[in-house]
């Protein structure tokens, strides 16, 4: 490609602003290598050597602070005592303190010996780790006799070139009365300095050379052991003076060690010492160099490669780009309108290349619009012909529709015809007969099918004016508070007799948290849920009938899901289900029977209270219905609806008006339970309701009296001698005994529930007793009207329960001692056994400390946990102590 004049131009603007930055970027670089380098070093230097420095003067402090606590030692000060020899206890005290020196020499290895020395340079006591004897002198003693500080601390170098530290501490008599205390003698410790080689030892560098020298010049420690003990000259040694009183990095020439110039950094150490530290300048600057190299290419590399780097990347992004465009517009300019942009990144140059190319879209659509118009007339109008002739079909169509809702009309007028004809000719004819039979014995059937046909007349009646009132817009509904629970009882209680009737499942769902009170019209609720799970039980044969009611926060409102196994329905029949006179089919009318407004009356009633009725269904697998209904709560802050947030707030409260019935119901009750005191608890409970059972001590005698006698309902306790209730129930399910089976245990845990109801037990109830729960399954099993009279108020306040409550009091100390007795012979398994059966009867008769303290016992003893056993144990026994020593009480 030629190259453009603006790429010329480009290139000679980019070159000088990117080579004179770069030039003046390297000249700096080259500049501030070396004094950097230095900085650098200088700063690694003096913070190794005040380091270094540190190390060493807490290395020497701790070893002053050791003598001194040393020479204030009770053990030495009896020993320095002036009756030592006279009294003959110079053996042992002189013991003591060997000992005292050899605890000082094992807490601090570098220790070598420690001497104790007169005030006249005799040693009085010297003790060696190396088992050395006293030396004669020491070559710093005249100094220290001839100074007055009581700690001095002197280095001593070797004929081997090692140095050894010593520590001298002054010892005084405690004399406080005298006015210039007597000196006692000294303590000397002779010190390997083990920190002092390893600090010397250590460099920041490589090729480092670290120097302890004396204020004379004497080499005392070396990183180079060969330099121990050499002298550097006095000239240099006056450089080192003046370079520690600077504190900073400095060139110097040690020609007393070596000829090589070195940058010398040094520090004054108390004592008059000098700590040195030294590095050649030729390996200091030798990074320097290499940086200086490698900044000089990277400037020559970057001044040669930068513009043209710049001048591609600028060409490719920019100039590339205006040059397709340009060319692309020469061609739009002269007619070619197939030029089309690629696709370019999401920049302007991208959009720019997007408009271009939408323009010549427009265009190029302008064109062929205008030969459409002009080339294309009479198809147009050909068009126009053909859309009126589809709206002349479609006008056939709702033609056609309106005929056949007026045909459905027809039909569905045929069919209430017949729907109210079976009816009023059965209660036509049963009426004759009764009129004109003397006959009484068949009365009551007769009065029971009109009744029955009437209901069912009253019914389609019923539809039909509320569709009436619907389609006119006259049909009110109300807002009044309506109990949840107390709504689905009702439902329960009405389509669970249907289901038991056709041998169906009934599940009831609350998913919490539900509101407890909604605003809303009760009758009108309870007509849509009746009437779509009576279709539900109508339309299903076998299977199982569910009713989910959930309650959504964010619209404010509930569902109630009524799902069933029943026939189904295809997508079709469902598009049809809520439309007025229809079924699904034909068939559907012949088999079921019906008129086909029950459901669209419930989607109509459904919206009206602020809702809607939905279905889901398939065929040969039945079909969910969702109600959904506006719950009007109160939304003021100051005034919260109440929830249901727990399984027990889902009892309905008892109606009030409901009596108990007074004439005894005939019924037959089995109740197998091996406690003769809860036999005659729950005997006391079922006679309130006018039932006499027969009791069975164990699980065989509850199966064989079973298989002889007609029972009703058989009451099962769990766990019995010989026989379970398990087996028992087993047994009788097998033996093809259908009646209700309530399982009756203390082990109400949700897996022991579950493992009754697999055995073949309808309900369980847990021990202490419910009466509620009891009340409740004789209701459902047995048909008995509620009794909310007090007469559990008046049960447990009878004679007849106050004795029994006596009896079973009467038999603690029994029960004490047996607990007791297996306790102290860790008889575990009969203790839970005996532990589960307190648990159920001192509930029942309103022991709670027993009952809990019982049941806290069996748990442990069923798992592997043996450490609270005894102590469960004992709460027990002392539960029963204290109930014991209570006051039989005149009321429960």
């Amino acid at each position: 490609m030629k190259t453009s004049k603006l790429s010329i131009r480009l290139l000679w603007y980019i070159t000088p602003l990117v080579i004179l930055p770069l030039l003046f970027l390297g000249g700096f670089t080259l500049t501030n290598v070396t004094s950097s380098t230095q900085k650098q070093a200088e700063l690694i230097v003096s913070r190794f050597v005040e380091q270094q420095q540190q190390k060493m003067f807490n290395y020497i402090d701790s070893f002053h602070s050791t003598t001194k606590l040393l020479s204030t030692s009770p053990v030495l000060s009896d020993f320095l005592a002036d009756d030592l020899r006279d009294n003959g206890n110079y053996t042992r005290r002189l013991g003591a303190l060997m000992d005292v020196f050899a605890s000082y020499s094992e807490a601090y290895p570098d220790i070598i010996s420690v001497n104790l020395i007169s005030p006249d340079g005799h040693s009085d006591a010297y003790y060696s780790s190396n088992l050395n004897t006293a030396p004669t002198s020491y070559p710093f003693f005249s100094q220290v006799l001839q100074s007055n500080l009581r700690q001095q601390q002197f280095m001593v170098q070797k004929q081997d070139g090692t140095t050894s530290l010593y520590f001298i501490q002054r010892i005084y008599s405690a004399d406080y009365y005298l006015k210039r205390p007597q000196q006692l003698g000294f303590i000397v410790v002779h010190v390997e300095p083990s920190i002092l080689n390893t600090s010397i030892l250590e460099a920041p560098y490589n090729n480092t050379l670290n120097l302890l020298l004396t204020n004379n010049g004497k080499i005392l420690f070396s990183s180079d052991y060969d330099k121990r003990g050499q002298y550097i000259s006095e000239y240099e040694l006056k450089q080192i003076h003046e370079l520690a009183d600077l504190g900073k990095l400095s060139t110097i020439e040690l020609s007393s060690i070596d000829k090589v110039e070195r940058m010398i950094y040094a520090i004054q150490m108390s004592g008059g010492y000098y700590y040195v530290s030294t590095i050649p300048k030729a390996l200091l600057y030798q990074s320097g160099k290499a940086i200086s190299l490698i900044t000089a290419l990277i400037v020559i590399i970057s001044v040669i490669t930068l513009p043209m780097l710049i001048f591609i990347v600028v060409r490719n992004l920019l100039l590339n780009p205006i040059e397709l465009l340009g060319a692309a517009s020469h061609r739009v300019g002269d007619g070619d309108l197939s030029v089309y942009l690629p696709a370019h990144n999401n920049d302007e140059v991208g959009v720019l290349f997007n408009d271009f190319n939408h323009m010549v879209n427009q265009i190029r659509h302008y064109q062929d619009e205008l030969e459409e118009y002009k080339h294309h007339l009479e198809d147009k109008v050909e068009s126009r012909t053909k859309a009126l002739e589809t709206m002349n079909s479609q006008l056939e169509v709702a033609i056609a529709q309106a005929e056949q809702a007026n045909q459905l009309k027809s039909r569905f007028l045929a069919n209430m015809s017949h729907e109210i004809r079976t009816p009023l000719t059965a209660i036509m004819g049963f009426t004759e007969q009764l009129l004109h039979s003397n006959k009484t014995s068949g009365d009551a059937l007769h009065l029971s099918t009109i009744l029955r046909n009437s209901k069912h007349l009253l019914e389609l009646i019923n539809n039909i004016l509320d569709l009436s009132k619907i389609e006119a817009e006259k049909l009110a509904v109300e807002k009044e508070p309506l109990d949840i629970v107390q709504l689905v009882h009702d439902i329960d209680s009405i389509i669970r007799p249907l289901t038991q009737e056709k041998k169906l499942s009934c599940n009831i769902n609350f998913h919490l948290p539900l509101p407890r009170l909604i605003n809303s019209d009760g009758t009108r609720l309870k007509q849509i849920l009746i009437n779509i799970a009576s279709n539900a039980v109508k339309f299903t044969e076998q299977g199982l009938i569910t009713l989910d009611i959930t309650y959504n926060s964010d619209s404010q409102l509930i569902e109630f899901a009524i799902q069933d196994s029943g026939i189904g329905m295809s997508e079709r029949e469902v598009e049809r289900v809520f439309k007025p006179f229809e079924q699904a089919d034909t068939t559907t009318t012949r088999r079921f029977g019906g008129t086909g407004l029950g459901l669209c009356i419930s989607k109509n009633l459904a919206q009206l209270l602020g809702g809607d009725v939905y279905v889901q269904s398939t065929p040969g697998k039945g079909s969910c219905f969702r109600v959904q209904i506006a719950c009007n709560l109160v939304t003021d802050n100051e005034l919260l609806p109440l929830m249901l947030t727990e399984q027990s707030q889902l009892t309905p409260e008892k109606d009030l008006q409901l009596s108990f019935a007074q004439n005894n119901f005939d019924a037959n009750i089995l109740v197998a339970e091996d406690n003769p005191d809860n036999q005659l608890l729950l005997k006391l409970l079922l006679q309130t309701w006018g039932l006499e059972p027969d009791i069975a001590n164990n699980g065989a005698e509850a199966v064989e009296m079973a298989l002889v006698n007609d029972y009703q309902l058989i009451i099962m306790d769990m766990q019995m001698p010989v026989m379970g209730g398990l087996e028992a129930t087993q047994m009788l399910r097998h033996a093809a005994y259908d009646g209700p089976i309530i399982a009756l245990t203390a082990n109400v845990m949700k897996h022991d529930v579950n493992t009754y109801l697999h055995a073949g037990c309808d309900e369980a109830l847990a021990k202490p007793i419910d009466k509620d729960a009891l009340e409740s399954v004789l209701v459902t099993y047995l048909n008995i009207e509620k009794d909310t009279q007090n007469k559990w108020e008046n049960l447990l306040n009878s004679e007849k329960f106050q004795q029994i409550n006596n009896d079973y009091r009467s038999k603690l100390p029994d029960y004490l001692i047996q607990v007791t007795q297996l306790h102290n012979a860790n008889e575990w398994e009969q203790l839970r056994a005996l532990a589960h059966s307190l648990k159920g009867s001192a509930g029942c008769f309103g022991f709670s400390n027993i009952h809990h303290a019982a049941a806290a016992l069996e748990d442990n003893l069923r798992g592997r946990d043996q450490s609270r056993r005894d102590y469960l144990a004992l709460s027990l026994i002392e539960s029963i102590k204290y109930t014991l020593q209570q006051q039989p009480l005149t009321e429960v």
